[in-house]
């Protein structure tokens, strides 16, 4: 029987409250060596790294770099989240792969001398204070990202015997030389270098500013700017700036031993009549030296830490293993996504060092980007999601003109694949044609010449355009776009659930954090689109059985034009309910409620494998399992639903605390028919960007989570397409040449949050519940501080399979509502410090204020603080 705390006991934890508040010092229950925990993440290389893209990376969130060497230099390409080369409006770049983005000029420390080929070359990362140090021949250099300015240090301690000039080398990305009618004659002396594609042109240009070296970039089509600055100087040694050649201009620090500083500062705006490079120069401005950088850069970083953490045992070193990755990923992300508009993209993030050299292009893709993303709330750091939250929330009214101009709809249409800036606003006739075809009004062989010939020019990977294969063909130097042979369909064109999939994460963030304020802004909004979209989509309708079913949609990639797909069913669910719930919390839109309750209770069933038509697989008659959808279908993919995706399990539709047992089968029977009914073990594969170790965590499953999380650390499909697997900074290049990820180390982080803390509700929108280690390895030891929805921070402790004890400050204040972790065992509950009773109810809720801290320990064991190192 499922009790709460019983009234008595609540006005004893009140009383508790009265007497001893929070601001009392508290002993915590534990005392956390984060330095410790934290540099098992770090990276430690004994010879240099074996290609650019296996190099160190440093970043403050909007600017970074990967470091690397070659035997006679350090080496970087300096990239920034807010360069883009082009937006939603291109017609310059159909040809797929070719457009870029973030790169912003390439940087060589050249030393004169093979200092790094010598046999004792060291380079290190510590994660734990955001710092990269190499040496090697008589050299040291230490480097690190400024946090408070977008500037990169490099402090260079220069011991050889025989002393040399040091030169600083600053290059063009891509140079050469192009007449331009209308243009200048003689770009060379102006130290400047042009790229025509079409209607874009790309301007490097180098200059020497009071002796500092600078390279701006100028991306122009019709009316599109945007505009990026790399300026360098030195502290403590006297330079000399000057033009190297065509592409390079160089600074040169006199011979000298002991250490001197380069500074590193990037600028960016899409305001043409900003000035970037004075905007680079001004972050230098008052730049203290190296010490003092590295001693406020340190005070940021460990204060980042201590925010929230995990550390991880097992005697087969896999929980450590999964552990030290976890931390690197967070240290990747505090690096590459922060104080920014903009996030960094999956395929590259801010580690780009081929030049413009990228597979995928520019563009954001959803269920990459996801990997990212879709975990982060535990960890207490939202300023690593809010560059995303920022980006799609800009593109806000732009998907609101997309869903009306290209669906026939209302609300919000975000496309699994976009720009930065959202689609593209089309004038009325095309819009009106394609959203005839696209709904399958009008057939593909009656489509005008008008919309054929527009089609020939724009980007085959964006979402609406997404039928072109990206196997075209050259005819009469014109490029020829091809269909991928079912037309208007293609991988991405017809996917909605991604719309909801992104404002679930606004709604995450108000869930986890309390912030009305944010709800009303951010939340509300991207909610309230996405159900409308969905409940006014012309292919949606209420049918003669009484339930809303939705006809031509996507499962994902794999599965086109089907009739409710997993996806949709899914995405509906998830986000009607936290819909109806935002607008009691606000008080609005109390008309709409029960329009969305009615919609909500006579959705279509998510299709399962016992369904007339469904997509099962080839001759199938197991239990029943979900599966991509019911046919017809455009193109058919039998089976159950995209592990990538698995988006019964993104909504959290059926978790622990799911009561609908029926569901739970269904769920436990589909996770089983992924990995074909076969044992879960050491050997078992698991893919860069699957979902099933999440939905293992989710289901409770320790034993599968035990085996899952190492194997998709170690993915082998990061060696895909002559890639070469896992590098030793733990980044991969699966997703193609210049695309550096660590997509699979996102997945391990969600995977392992729910595995540790739980904090899901009975259903979207419903009261969360808190769950303490439920689906942890009994293999695994674990201390953890994470984030619980309600904004309770979560503290707890296992052993051997037992939980030692749980400690949980309330942020916001409210009920703190917590399964028994002692499985209806008696438990004491403390509050402030002071024990209040010994219970054993199953469900407690317990009432709190701002601050108060809870901790609960088995039966009467004493409260005694542990370390945890």
């Amino acid at each position: 029987m499922i009790r709460s705390i019983p009234a008595a006991i609540a006005c004893v934890v009140l009383l508790a409250v009265a007497v001893a508040r929070a601001g009392d010092t508290v002993p915590r229950m534990l005392s956390v060596d984060y330095a410790s925990i934290v540099s098992r993440g770090d990276l430690h290389y004994d010879k240099p790294a074996e290609r650019s893209e296996a190099g160190m990376p440093i970043g403050n969130g909007r600017m970074g770099t990967l470091v690397w060497t070659t035997p006679a230099a350090l080496r970087m390409q300096i990239n920034r989240v807010d360069v883009f080369s082009i937006d939603s409006a291109t017609h310059s770049f159909p040809r797929p792969h070719t457009d870029y983005a973030s790169g912003c000029g390439y940087v060589d420390v050249q030393f004169d001398d093979d200092v790094f080929g010598a046999s004792e070359f060291k380079q290190d990362l510590s994660i734990y204070d955001g710092l990269m140090s190499v040496r090697g021949g008589g050299v040291s250099v230490r480097v690190l990202a400024v946090n408070d300015g977008d500037v990169i240090a490099i402090e260079i301690d220069d011991q050889r015997p025989q002393l040399r000039p040091i030169n600083i080398d600053l290059r063009m990305l891509r140079s050469g030389q192009q007449y331009i009618r209308g243009t200048p004659n003689d770009f060379v002396r102006q130290h400047a270098s042009v790229v025509q594609t079409n209607a874009h042109t790309a301007t490097s240009k180098m200059g020497i500013r009071d002796g500092r070296i600078v390279l701006t970039q100028d991306f122009r089509e019709a009316d599109f700017h945007d505009g990026s600055a790399v300026v360098i100087g030195v502290v403590g040694r006297e330079g000399k700036a000057s033009y190297y050649n065509e592409s390079t201009v160089r600074l040169a620090a006199a011979a000298g031993k002991g250490n001197f500083t380069v500074l590193i500062a990037s600028a960016a705006s899409f305001d043409a009549k900003e000035d970037v490079a004075a905007m680079a120069v001004k972050q230098l401005d008052g730049v203290a030296d190296f010490e003092q950088l590295l001693a406020r850069n340190q005070k940021w970083w460990h204060d980042f830490w201590s925010k929230s953490f995990i550390r991880l045992h097992s005697d087969d070193g896999d929980a450590d293993y999964v552990a030290a990755n976890y931390a690197y990923f967070l240290y990747v992300m505090a690096s590459s996504s922060r104080g920014g508009d903009y996030p960094a993209r999956f395929g590259g993030m801010i580690w780009y060092s081929n030049g413009d050299m990228r597979a995928w292009g520019s563009q954001y893709w959803w269920a990459n980007q996801s990997c990212y993303y879709n975990g982060l709330a535990p960890t207490n750091h939202f300023e690593l999601m809010d560059p995303l939250l920022a980006m799609y929330f800009k593109m806000h009214d732009a998907c609101g003109t997309a869903a009306k101009q290209q669906w026939g709809s209302s609300g919000i249409w975000i496309p699994e694949t976009t720009f930065f800036n959202g689609p593209d606003k089309l004038s009325d006739d095309l819009a009106a044609e394609m959203q005839d075809l696209y709904l399958l009004r009008k057939p593909w062989k009656d489509r005008s010449e008008k919309f054929i010939d527009y089609a020939q020019t724009v980007q085959s990977f964006n979402s609406r355009w997404n039928w072109i294969s990206q196997s075209g063909k050259w005819e009469l130097g014109r490029w020829i776009a091809e269909d991928k042979g079912a037309p208007p369909f293609g991988h991405v064109t017809h996917i909605f659930g991604t719309t909801a999939k992104i404002a679930k994460l606004y709604w995450q963030r108000y869930e986890y954090t309390q912030d009305v304020a944010w709800l009303r802004d951010r939340a509300y909004p991207m909610l309230k689109g996405a159900v409308e979209f969905y409940r006014n989509f012309p292919n949606l309708k209420k049918e003669a059985d009484g339930k809303y079913h939705i006809n031509h949609t996507n499962s994902n990639e794999p599965a086109w034009g089907v009739r409710d797909s997993d996806e949709d069913m899914s995405a509906m669910r998830g986000v009607v309910g936290p819909c109806i719930r935002a607008s009691e919390i606000l008080g609005v839109d109390e008309s709409m409620r029960s329009t969305w309750q009615e919609f909500l209770q006579n959705l279509a069933p998510i299709p399962t494998s016992d369904l007339p038509d469904a997509m099962k697989p080839q001759n199938y008659d197991g239990p029943a399992i979900w599966v991509k959808g019911l046919y017809p279908a455009a193109k058919e993919a039998a089976g159950g639903p995209d592990s990538n995706t698995s988006p019964e399990f993104d909504f959290e539709l059926c978790t622990l605390e799911s009561s609908d047992e029926k569901m739970r089968a269904i769920a436990n029977a589909t996770f089983d028919r992924a990995f074909h009914d076969n044992a879960i073990g050491p050997e078992t594969h698991v893919a860069t960007l699957s979902r099933l170790p999440i939905a293992a965590a989710m289901l409770g499953r320790a034993d599968a989570v035990r085996y899952l999380l190492p194997s998709q650390l170690r993915a082998d499909d990061a060696a895909r397409n002559s890639a070469p697997g896992v590098m030793r900074n733990r980044m991969s290049l699966r997703e193609g040449p210049g695309a550096t990820d660590c997509q699979r180390l996102g997945r391990v982080a969600e995977a392992l949050h729910f595995a540790l803390l739980h904090s899901s509700a009975a259903a979207p929108g419903g009261e969360p519940v808190i769950r303490i280690a439920p689906a942890l390895p009994k293999q695994w030891d674990a201390d953890f501080t994470l984030l619980a929805r309600g904004n309770f921070l979560v503290t707890a402790s296992i052993e051997k399979g037992l939980i030692r004890g749980v400690e949980i400050e309330s942020q916001s204040g409210g009920e703190c509502r917590i399964r028994n972790p002692w499985i209806d065992k008696p438990l004491a509950l403390y509050v402030n410090g002071q024990k209040i009773r010994e219970v054993s109810d199953a469900l407690l809720k317990i009432p709190t204020s701002k601050g108060d801290v809870l901790k609960l320990r088995p039966g009467s064991a004493r409260l005694v603080q542990k370390k945890a190192a």
